[in-house]
């Protein structure tokens, strides 16, 4: 099966927001957390959005966003009935292939402690950079500062 990419457009927020909070849900429930969809709203518009697409079927999709420091994953959603087939790791490859075209020198992301998608974040290179009491900080870096 092949993957591809179609930018979003603000015709596919509810697509997006309706996966996300379905996703999600049970670890803002875990940790105490409150959704609030026109949070999610305002946040997505400001982010660079991308749909990922397995045969004309919408699949999921990602949110980035970007400073001098490094390429941020704000969101990668999977509709439950493709996740564990590779969508997520074909996105992230996309991700990585972006992150070196752009010569930034890391891709960063955040993920709920409990969220079995940071072992897949592991085995694409990942490292935990730091952690509070809900999320981890991972990071891929792409550069090694000199000394």
């Amino acid at each position: 099966m092949s993957f591809e990419l179609r930018q979003a457009t603000s015709a596919d927020l509810s697509f997006v927001r309706e996966l996300t909070c379905r996703n999600m849900l049970r670890y803002y429930i875990h940790y105490d957390l409150l959704w609030q969809d026109e949070a999610f709203d305002v946040a997505w518009a400001g982010r660079e959005n991308w749909l990922i697409l397995r045969e004309g079927e919408l699949t999921g999709y990602f949110s980035l966003s970007r400073d001098a420091r490094a390429l941020y994953i704000r969101e990668l959603q999977i509709v439950e009935s493709a996740q564990g087939r590779g969508a997520g790791s074909w996105a992230i490859d996309q991700i990585i292939a972006i992150a070196l075209l752009e010569r930034r020198p890391a891709l960063r992301l955040t993920v709920f402690k409990n969220n079995p998608a940071q072992n897949l974040y592991r085995r694409k290179g990942m490292f935990v950079q730091g952690e509070d009491e809900c999320f981890l900080r991972m990071q891929l870096d792409f550069s090694t500062p000199v000394l």
